[in-house]
């Protein structure tokens, strides 16, 4: 058993085909179906089921694929830990934000970090933050950049907070609260939003501030990014909250002060017991060295 196989087996999984398995893994398909099949006869198992429609792991398969991902994770970690050694950073950093993050120029960030060490592999991922601290957890991600109510914290990971900011509402140019200096969530009330899918943390924060003040709202537009905010605030659609530091760079809204807005946090978080050499020189330039990182059991 080849850790080229198994790299090979996990490519297919995660994009269920052969063809864009070796595209990705750089190689021909016959190559790579080729060292799949061997795999398979080594093992005495059938790793995929092919039908000329889709491509699906067996049930040997699904028991397969997480040993192979820890044992490559072991093996890139082992090696990127003998060239920390000597001096040198390798590996990957897998990387994780919020659409909203503003504490922290996460593109000119990781620019910095490739001109210092060119050798790692660096990916991106958007999501919640709920998702991301899971995915922290777990090593699928190395560094994660999360907004979280006042409310909560991370848990599971170390944590080091970056921010904290509140919310102000961000309207169309001729809406009838865009020449205001000031507004509360009562006067909000009437309002249709536009906002992150319930249950993810940009949503909570919202929800319980106006669960508190004992205000219902209309959500009638639910995004999972922050592309689709902007159209359709200017649309007139419905009105929107966001960070006060990020709300800058939303042009074509107006932003307002909110006097009773929520608060939020932002974090920069990575896995507890052994942070990647890649993962603790980029965490050395983000985050520097006077906040305290604490794990969050």
């Amino acid at each position: 058993m080849e850790l080229q196989q198994m790299r090979y087996v996990i490519a297919v999984a995660e994009t269920s085909s052969f063809t864009r398995a070796a595209e990705r893994c750089l190689v021909v398909q016959s190559a790579l179906s080729h060292q799949i099949a061997r795999l398979e006869r080594e093992l005495g198992a059938r790793l995929f089921d092919r039908t000329s429609r889709r491509v699906r792991l067996t049930p040997a398969g699904e028991a397969f694929l997480p040993a192979a991902r820890a044992s490559l994770e072991a093996a890139e970690r082992a090696s990127a830990d003998v060239a920390a050694s000597v001096g040198e950073v390798r590996g990957r950093l897998a990387v994780g934000v919020i659409p909203t993050v503003a504490a922290v120029d996460v593109p000119a960030a990781l620019g910095d970090f490739r001109r210092r060490h060119p050798q790692v592999r660096i990916s991106l991922r958007v999501g919640a933050s709920g998702d991301l601290a899971d995915q922290v957890r777990e090593r699928a991600l190395d560094v994660a950049f999360l907004g979280l109510p006042t409310t909560a914290e991370p848990r599971g990971v170390a944590a080091r907070e970056l921010a904290r900011d509140r919310l102000v509402v961000v309207v169309a140019p001729d809406h009838r609260l865009a020449g205001e200096q000031v507004v509360t969530l009562r006067n909000l009330a009437s309002e249709v939003f536009v906002d992150f899918p319930a249950g993810t943390a940009g949503r909570v924060q919202t929800d319980q501030a106006f669960a508190a003040a004992g205000i219902e709202r209309d959500v009638a537009f639910e995004v999972s990014t922050t592309d689709f905010t902007v159209p359709l605030v200017a649309s007139g659609l419905g009105v929107a909250m966001m960070p006060s530091a990020y709300a800058p760079r939303l042009a074509g809204a107006v932003a307002v002060e909110i006097s009773d807005a929520p608060g939020r946090v932002e974090y920069v978080v990575w896995n507890a017991s052994s942070p990647t050499p890649a993962a603790t020189s980029f965490l050395s330039g983000v985050a520097g060295s006077s906040s305290t990182p604490r794990a969050t059991p």
